[in-house]
């Protein structure tokens, strides 16, 4: 299986030049079974790495580039009476598949916004009161544009935390940026990709990162940890139960992708940060000592870490 892994992120990086460790993150998120967020400025790829890890992974795929005047009903569908059984027939929206690309999520309204909460949480969909479950695997990339952007807005910290991990690309260095610049030359790479794995086999995958066996002292660790986030004089909100989960969710998956079958400790730390950076809410005296929710969260690593973990059973 691990040879499986190695050609999806190399497929993947063919396209996606120079941002290996992206890959990574965000392929583990969709082990875990999460929903990611991609936060940055415009061209830096991050509709282009939604795509390909839909091509190379078997997966069907809708895409819905947010606008202010993008309904709800756009996104999960709606019910129209049909006269010959007397009754409402459901006619699926664009979340009726196993990848969701919401493009600039952040550029529609409140009200669309929140449409997506059942859908991201619980892989369902209610429509007149009737529930419609969605595919398996289902998994939402999101992209925005920094907040501040012209036409953008905040999202609100309930759907936040529903992204199991949000992350920033950044510009490619300059040799990375070349090679964009010669394979988009003639032809777009995309065109080239080809699935992997079928829907079915990534689900198996799924399975079995879920299964990494977790040690409770694991699971203390990352309690410990995220109760340290509630604790900070710096921040006004900590990390929820919710985000104690995706943490241990995505250490899991990401001792899956390193070819063990246990937890330990640097899987939990390699993943706090991206896991916990966008559900802290920082408070005056953080923004009064320039304190972001990097330096806080590598703080409370560092005074954690050590005292905390022990005799793990593996």
């Amino acid at each position: 299986m691990n040879r499986i892994i190695k050609d999806i992120q190399k497929e993947i990086q063919t396209v996606i030049k120079g941002k290996d460790e992206i890959i990574n993150k965000v392929f583990t998120a969709i082990l875990a079974q999460g929903n990611v967020l991609l936060e940055d400025v415009p061209g830096v790829g991050k509709t282009t790495m939604a795509l390909a890890f839909a091509k190379v992974l078997g997966l069907d795929t809708k895409r819905v580039q947010f606008t202010p005047d993008t309904m709800p009903s756009d996104i999960l569908g709606f019910s129209v009476y049909d006269k010959e059984t007397g009754g409402l027939e459901y006619k699926e929206g664009a979340i009726m598949t196993n990848l969701l690309l919401a493009d600039e999520i952040n550029r529609t309204s409140s009200k669309t916004q929140s449409a997506l909460l059942e859908a991201m949480e619980e892989k369902r969909v209610t429509i007149d009161g009737i529930t419609h479950n969605l595919p398996e695997p289902f998994i939402v990339l999101a992209t925005q544009n920094p907040a501040g952007s012209a036409g953008t807005q905040m999202l609100p910290n309930s759907q936040l935390d529903r992204f199991i991990i949000k992350l920033t690309m950044g510009y490619p260095d300059i040799e990375s940026q070349i090679d964009i610049l010669v394979d988009r030359h003639e032809k777009n790479p995309l065109d080239s990709l080809k699935p992997l794995v079928s829907a079915e086999e990534l689900k198996d995958m799924i399975s079995c990162a879920k299964s990494v066996h977790t040690d409770r002292e694991i699971y203390r660790y990352a309690a410990e940890l995220t109760e340290a986030t509630r604790k900070s004089p710096m921040v006004a909100l900590g990390v929820s139960p919710r985000g104690a989960m995706a943490l241990c969710s995505m250490a899991k998956a990401s001792a899956y992708i390193a070819g063990r079958d246990y937890v330990i400790p640097e899987d939990i730390q390699k993943n706090f940060a991206d896991v916990c950076g966008h559900r802290l809410m920082l408070n005056s005296k953080a923004k009064l000592n320039d304190c972001d929710e990097k330096d806080i969260l590598g703080e409370i690593l560092m005074k954690t870490e050590i005292s905390i973990v022990k005799d793990i059973k593996i």
